[in-house]
């Protein structure tokens, strides 16, 4: 009877301590797939962050690489790459997801493009304009000493002059502000803010130009392709033009800065282009970008 009870006591020792046992095994093996789990997302935020810091990188030195060209666009250029920069440093503080570095990276991105587009035109812009003078001069002057000899060149030269004349647009470029009721403006990139858009652009210094009053035709589309401000037409023969506002000038063969206020609510987000235009023709353009 007693040894009954013995092995009865300890069929339920060992039955307890084999339930201990499975319960032992089972909360081992969760720990340990919590573990792989939290490993892989910590290797993955690492990859992730490495990434990012590489096309910010990337980014941060295309920037250089245009700003040591020093073109008058050197200023923008150094804003933006700065804003590269803060973002980096940002990222390697950060401990969490990298989705909004990413994000933000990605929009820095697509303001590169635009300014390296602008860069690229202000530099051939540029690189014509010297080309044209010099050829100009040269010709100018070789017409003077030959002009009886010359004859059959001077309808060249009448040609060269004519495109020479034509004034050269430069350095066209729009920013938001948030104009506020004391007058002072605050420059912002949020479309829910901005109430007031500035376009300025330079008319380059043209000796042998036709001087007088010059208008210039200001046409600002946004992301939803409306024409902003006045959104007027005007007819050049049997072209229609439709234009937010016109820029008049008083133009005296010298180097002119404009810039004009287009006033404004609501703005859409997303990306806008600013077209300058003599007349029918389009002799400059540029976009941007309000979020």
């Amino acid at each position: 009877m007693e040894n009954q009870k013995s092995n009865s006591s300890l069929k339920a020792v060992i039955a307890v301590l084999a339930i201990l046992l499975v319960g032992s095994l089972v909360y081992i093996f969760k720990m340990s797939s919590e573990v792989e789990t939290v490993h892989s997302e910590i290797t993955k935020t690492s990859s992730e962050k490495e990434s990012v810091m590489k096309d910010l990188q990337d980014l941060k030195a295309t920037y250089d690489a245009a700003i040591a060209e020093n073109t008058s666009m050197s200023e923008e250029l150094i804003q933006e790459r700065d804003k590269v920069v803060k973002l980096m440093d940002d990222l390697k503080k950060s401990q969490g997801d990298v989705s909004k570095f990413r994000s933000q990276m990605q929009t820095l991105q697509g303001n590169m493009k635009v300014l390296m587009a602008e860069n690229e035109g202000l530099k051939k812009q540029n690189t014509t304009l010297t080309t044209q003078r010099d050829s100009t001069v040269v010709v100018l002057g070789q017409a003077q000493k030959f002009n009886e000899v010359l004859v059959g060149q001077n309808e060249d030269l009448a040609k060269t002059v004519e495109k020479g004349s034509k004034l050269s647009i430069l350095n066209l470029q729009t920013a938001a502000y948030k104009l506020k009721s004391s007058g002072k403006e605050i420059a912002t990139d949020k479309a829910s803010r901005a109430n007031v858009l500035k376009i300025s652009f330079t008319i380059a210094e043209n000796s042998i130009a036709k001087s007088g009053d010059k208008d210039y035709y200001v046409q600002v589309i946004d992301s939803k392709n409306n024409v902003l401000g006045d959104s007027k037409t005007i007819t050049f023969g049997d072209k229609e033009l439709k234009y937010s506002f016109i820029s008049s000038v008083k133009y005296e063969n010298k180097t002119v800065q404009v810039s004009q206020d287009l006033a404004g609510k609501d703005f859409a987000k997303g990306l806008y282009t600013v077209n300058v235009f003599d007349k029918d023709q389009m002799v400059s353009t540029t976009s941007f970008s309000l979020r």
